[in-house]
């Protein structure tokens, strides 16, 4: 399974017309006096709090995530979820910190005579993170900085896909 598609599977699963959603949230977000970490997707709920999910989409991937220096701790982050495809479940509940939940998500094909075939995505909650106690609202601002970053995300997409219309057929 991909990155993207597992990416649009958990967009849907956190519910991104309830929450504000981006993905790849690298720089220029810094909280309290603390730069957030890499966050392959962030979730801000309604409520102005952040949950932070790494996506993992191959064994040695999930492995070298335990050297992070950060080990995925913010006092703006309250929940922590790893999110792999089903190949990677039991290393992932054996390789990913306590308080970290974990997501696996799968697809199954749908074959339909009438209509192309599609897939659908589905997310398993196989363990529920453990609530940051010490977790800070997001201000008004940060929230505004991180829907800015989101938008520069699809900016960039869409040029992007302007440019695989432009190549010759």
């Amino acid at each position: 399974m991909r990155t993207i598609e597992m990416e649009i599977a958990l967009m849907k699963h956190f519910k991104f017309l309830q929450n504000v959603i981006v993905p790849n949230v690298k720089w220029g977000m810094v909280l309290g006096g603390t730069p957030l970490h890499e966050c392959d997707l962030l979730v801000l709920s309604k409520s102005n709090y952040a949950t932070e999910i790494e996506i993992k989409v191959d064994k040695g991937d999930l492995l070298k995530d335990k050297a992070k220096s950060h080990n995925h701790k913010h006092p703006y982050i309250k929940f922590l979820y790893f999110a792999v495809p089903e190949k990677l479940k039991e290393v992932a509940l054996n390789n990913i910190p306590e308080r970290a939940g974990l997501l696996v998500v799968s697809k199954r094909l749908i074959s339909n005579t009438y209509y192309d075939d599609y897939y659908i995505y589905h997310i398993d909650v196989v363990k529920p993170a453990i609530r940051n106690p010490k977790t800070q609202k997001w201000s008004f601002e940060d929230k505004n900085k991180l829907m800015r970053l989101g938008t520069m995300r699809i900016y960039n997409l869409k040029k992007k896909i302007l440019k695989l219309y432009e190549k010759p057929i």
